[in-house]
């Protein structure tokens, strides 16, 4: 395990390298910078000059990016140049509320998806499975926005309610926070859950046409015990390594939730920061969505030694 951890580790230091450059580049290759978004297409050139030696715009890419590489790895992140505040801590304040919405969403989706999945399977071919199959269909049909947008004027339509215009964080008031994120969650897990229960479906109808079960009928032995010790165990490591992947969706495209829902997360940061080309910001963010991305599969990872001791890390 202590090799394996050294190797990914390794590994992990070079991809982000790798993908520091990566996340540069990109963001460079944006049309038009800050200095243009303050000043206009009219501004004046001196006022052009002086603003792009202030950010540093006028020296060579290549010298932009060891500055800022090297401002990172010293824990410094910079400073946002439409804001005027600590990149680190505007990170560290929407990270926050994109993790909650993502972990609350991937909870919620687990818990309708994984039950549907199973239930289809066992009725395969009768109306329950074609039910969930059409829940399956229109779930994954169906655009995360409009699933949002839907929930958001059906409720208000229905209760004469709508969710607070400000964020509130759960520390302050749980309440207030749980009727915030509520709707946006729902609008994720929805599309996330059909999935999972497609997912899980497909992988059990499969298993269930294996010898290992095959000979635990033979044996008369329980079809709610074959579930359990047998089909169950047999799709945990694939269903955690899709578990994982819902993850890092979620984390990476949750900017068009956050804008729909007003809350102040990582995506919605991110979107702001390209329509300003607040460099800083939107490299920092780029990064760590990266980081977060490789901390899910590493985590998935060492997960199937404990489901499985059997499996070998290499």
């Amino acid at each position: 395990m202590g090799a394996y951890l050294a190797k990914r580790l390794a590994a992990s230091i070079v991809t982000v390298l790798l993908a520091s450059l990566v996340v540069f580049l990109l963001v460079r290759s944006v049309p038009g910078d800050v200095v243009g978004q303050m000043l206009g297409q009219t501004s004046d050139p001196v006022a052009t000059k002086a603003l792009r030696e202030f950010f540093g715009l006028d020296q060579p890419v290549w010298q932009q990016y060891l500055g800022w590489l090297g401002h990172v790895l010293g824990g410094d992140f910079g400073t946002s140049w439409t804001r005027g505040q600590p990149v680190i801590a505007m990170i560290g304040s929407a990270l926050a509320v994109t993790i909650q919405l993502a972990f609350a969403t991937l909870m919620l989706a687990t818990l309708i998806g994984v039950p549907l999945g199973i239930l289809a399977a066992i009725h395969e071919g009768r109306l329950l499975d074609r039910i969930v199959q059409t829940f399956n269909l229109l779930g994954l049909a169906a655009p995360v926005f409009w699933i949002g947008l839907m929930l958001l004027v059906g409720v208000s339509a229905s209760f004469d309610w709508s969710p607070p215009l400000m964020y509130v964080s759960p520390t302050e008031s749980l309440a207030e926070n749980l009727s915030i994120i509520a709707l946006p969650v729902v609008s994720l897990a929805l599309l996330q859950a059909a999935a999972y229960s497609q997912f899980v479906r497909q992988s059990i109808i499969s298993a269930l046409g294996q010898d290992f079960v095959r000979t635990a009928r033979a044996k008369g032995v329980p079809t709610r015990r074959i579930f359990v010790h047998h089909l169950l165990r047999n799709i945990a490591i694939p269903l955690v390594t899709f578990m994982g992947l819902i993850l890092i969706q979620i984390l990476g495209g949750a900017v068009i939730i956050e804008s729909l829902f007003a809350l102040p997360g990582l995506g919605r940061l991110l979107l702001s920061s390209i329509e300003t080309r607040d460099y800083p910001v939107l490299q920092a963010g780029l990064l760590v969505v990266v980081v977060l991305a490789m901390l899910v599969n590493l985590v998935v990872d060492l997960s199937y030694r404990i489901i499985d001791p059997r499996v070998r890390l290499g």
